[in-house]
């Protein structure tokens, strides 16, 4: 513990230089991904079609070959152009309809030192009354329905929601997306997203015109 606190004293807390510079985002699969014996691609979500992977239902359970892994590159958000936020700064509001807690992780990671999203006029309200943009995350489960649609209604307009990991975009395997209850202008993919991924989102949504 004592040398872990030494080397942080010394390293120090380095802030992202994001979107200004590169993300130093890591590849999306860091293991090696399970060979069915086979040959056979069998993906339990049906992200795979026609040579390629649907990163919005891809859940990242490695069961697939290697000629289908994404290549590390980010993967980015899908961004509806007809939104747009009159204010610079921009507020959100997170709602977790079922998840397993991974987004809800990486979402909380950009308030830390690393990426720092208070920086770029980013905040979160502890109410949708006050929210520019309504970040959805797990399968909508239907006890958490209601509770959605309440979210989204307590938003003033213009309104932004964000969909964030394959669970939200598209269910998953085990439920329903966001789409089945609200329109979503953001999609986010990943199981999880970066943090990167979910900053650049937040951004792009914010500046689109």
């Amino acid at each position: 513990m004592k040398s872990w606190v030494i080397r942080g004293l010394r390293k120090g807390v380095l802030t992202t230089r994001f979107p200004k510079g590169d993300a130093e985002d890591v590849p999306l699969w860091t293991t090696k991904p399970v060979k069915m014996s086979d040959g056979e691609v069998r993906c339990p979500a049906g992200a795979i079609s026609d040579g390629a992977v649907d990163m919005n239902r891809c859940i990242s359970c490695r069961r697939c070959s290697e000629h289908y892994m994404p290549d590390g590159r980010p993967v980015h958000s899908t961004v509806n152009s007809g939104i747009s936020i009159a204010s610079r700064s921009f507020h959100i509001y997170m709602i977790d309809t079922g998840s397993c807690g991974a987004c809800n992780s990486e979402v909380h990671s950009l308030h830390n030192p690393v990426y720092d999203f208070n920086r770029l006029g980013m905040f979160v309200t502890n109410t949708p009354r006050h929210a520019d943009a309504l970040i959805v995350v797990g399968v909508v489960s239907e006890g958490m329905e209601m509770a959605l649609k309440a979210a989204y209604e307590a938003m003033p307009s213009p309104k932004i929601v964000i969909a964030t990991g394959t669970c939200s975009i598209s269910g998953g395997i085990i439920g329903k997306g966001v789409d089945g209850v609200l329109p979503a202008d953001v999609l986010v993919p990943g199981c999880p997203p970066s943090p990167y991924a979910i900053l650049d989102a937040l951004i792009r949504a914010r500046d689109a015109k």
